[in-house]
């Protein structure tokens, strides 16, 4: 039976380490357990994460084929790190506080685990660790790259951020993305550190350093997240992200461009995602700062959802 995106399945590992028997995993169990769906939208048949038979495959073409014909567009996929065009940087990381308040929650629920204990963890400076493990090929960490992205921005300044699309292998091909590869992050609130496990052809990329890994093998299984996999987000030891906090497939068959201009739209389908979702981690992240910033972390629509936040059943011992 193909497997659902939110079975248990071996934890996703560098392929370095060693899995079953001392055998790494191959590419095709690495994607398996990399798919994490967000609990609130199922699968459509036609984009399951497994392998369709011949003739479903060749329906799926066909239906590819049409949508670019009659809409006359399709995605020119990324497979080096390219530079982001201003526009997309500053629609992503400079959205305006009216469209922020507009927006609210979008309809979205976060799909974040508070973990138990009031503990922070924090760096050597004393500012909160914010970590990510992800991987280039990821459709599902390409969707969270924009949330992410948007929410840190509210904390600091990314430099070095690079255009990059998941693969075409997998669900939601060239899903459209950034890498946070050589990229860097500074802000006085909080730190933030990112590992991209793989390249977008599956090849080994970047390897956690101890902190890192130790947090990842804790706390990426149930009940802390839905299943084995990435996207792993962990908030100073407060919250992790339990399932992908929106579907890709939200965001298939468009250009970064395209995905800029719909977020002026508070509206738009892409907005309600990317932007709910990134205010649910600005308020996880204002619960690790003390609330600061105070223009950030104390407008109402943070405040409300910090409320949700901190009403929800904790998870682990």
């Amino acid at each position: 039976m193909p497997q659902s995106p939110r079975s248990p399945a071996p934890r996703a590992r560098p392929r370095s380490a060693p899995a079953v028997a001392g055998r790494p995993l191959t590419k095709k169990q690495r994607r398996r357990q990399a798919q994490r769906l967000p609990s609130s939208a199922p699968r459509p048949w036609w984009q399951a994460p497994y392998a369709l038979g011949g003739g479903a495959a060749a329906v799926v073409a066909l239906i590819v084929v049409l949508v670019v014909v009659l809409t006359g567009s399709s995605v020119q996929a990324v497979s080096t790190p390219t530079p982001v065009p201003a526009s997309v940087l500053a629609a992503v990381t400079n959205p305006s506080a009216s469209l922020l308040t507009q927006v609210g929650r979008g309809g979205q629920s976060g799909e974040l685990s508070r973990l138990s204990g009031s503990t922070v963890l924090k760096d050597s400076s004393g500012r909160p660790e914010i970590i990510f493990v992800g991987a280039e090929y990821c459709p599902y960490c390409a969707a969270e790259r924009w949330t992410m992205i948007m929410a840190l921005s509210r904390f600091g300044t990314f430099t070095g951020l690079k255009e990059m699309s998941s693969t075409s292998n997998d669900v939601d091909p060239d899903t459209s993305t950034f890498t946070f590869l050589d990229a860097t992050y500074s802000s006085q609130w909080i730190d933030f550190s990112s590992t991209e496990l793989y390249d977008r052809n599956d090849s080994p990329l970047q390897t956690p350093d101890s902190q890192v890994e130790q947090i990842f093998t804790t706390y990426d299984q149930p009940p802390y997240t839905a299943s084995n996999g990435y996207p792993f987000l962990y908030i100073a030891g407060r919250f992790v992200l339990f399932n992908t906090s929106y579907d890709p497939a939200i965001l298939q068959g468009l250009s970064w461009k395209q995905i800029a201009a719909d977020l002026g739209d508070p509206t738009s389908n892409v907005t309600q995602a990317i932007v709910g979702n990134a205010n649910y981690l600005t308020a996880a992240i204002c619960l690790t700062t003390g609330n600061q910033p105070a223009s950030v972390c104390e407008s109402g629509t943070i405040q409300g959802i910090e409320a949700g936040l901190n009403a929800q059943a904790t998870v682990g011992s």
